[in-house]
């Protein structure tokens, strides 16, 4: 098999969530090689992350149940809708164990809603968030569902140009801590930051065909220190038109 070759998942590891959601084909080599990551699969996107990072080369499995954070080099928390997120990482007996993740040095990487379950608090004081890294955030802060915009965002750490953002009913961070590094703001208001091993971001790269966002989180997995990763030809492989899939993407 060449180092090229994408490579089917079908159930690895004894898996059967393959039923509810495919696996993606994985390029055999990437900068997530060797690397497996999980995303939070309770509801959300989770699919069109898995995508991304299997194209980078990373090894990705499905998390909805504390077992399955076993073995996991990094962790996603997808956009979808925040309540109904959070209800249900406190139903399936998640909430210690994703915290327990991230307090034993596991990386987690939050878009939009992720951004928010990720946040130490929010504004409105709802719902309960993990505190993993030291933000406030506030919900749909760019306004309703029929606000929703796409723009070209200049990101930190990334070279070759702003990055096409598409928000979603989206958040921003309120509050900014000591020693969180912001990555990038929109209108005065910060949309990107990462403290630690906790990158969050308040719009959904998983939905363009821009991997770069995900390949600094591959560099943060790895412990890299303060990477500039990416190109104008970054790419991962098409999950759609942004605006087609950003229609079917649930509400942060």
């Amino acid at each position: 098999m060449s180092d090229g070759e994408p490579v089917s998942l079908n159930n690895a590891r004894g898996r059967l969530d393959w039923i509810l959601s495919p696996d993606p084909m994985r390029l055999a080599a990437g900068p997530g090689a060797g690397l497996t990551l999980g995303v939070l699969a309770l509801q959300g996107d989770f699919r069109e992350h898995r995508v991304m990072f299997e194209g980078l080369g990373a090894r990705t499995f499905e998390v909805r149940r504390p077992g399955d954070l076993a073995g996991l080099d990094g962790l996603v928390i997808p956009g979808g809708e925040s309540t109904t997120m959070s209800k249900l990482i406190v139903a399936n007996d998640l909430f210690r164990p994703l915290r327990a993740f991230h307090a034993a040095g596991g990386a987690v990487y939050g878009t939009c809603a992720g951004l928010i379950m990720a946040a130490r608090d929010t504004v409105e004081g709802a719902p309960p968030t993990l505190g993993l890294i030291d933000v406030t955030a506030r919900r749909n802060a760019f306004g309703r569902q029929v606000h929703s915009f796409e723009a070209d965002v200049p990101v930190a750490r990334l070279s070759g140009g702003p990055m096409h953002a598409v928000f979603i009913r989206a958040p921003w961070i309120e509050r900014v801590g000591e020693g969180v590094e912001v990555l990038a703001t929109w209108e005065g208001q910060v949309v990107a930051a990462r403290e630690g091993r906790v990158l969050v971001v308040a719009f959904h790269p998983e939905l363009t065909d821009d991997a770069r966002l995900h390949e600094l989180f591959l560099h943060t997995v790895r412990g890299a220190d303060c990477p500039v990763v990416g190109s104008e030809d970054a790419a991962a492989p098409s999950v759609g038109s942004s605006r087609a899939v950003a229609t079917a993407c649930a509400n942060c």
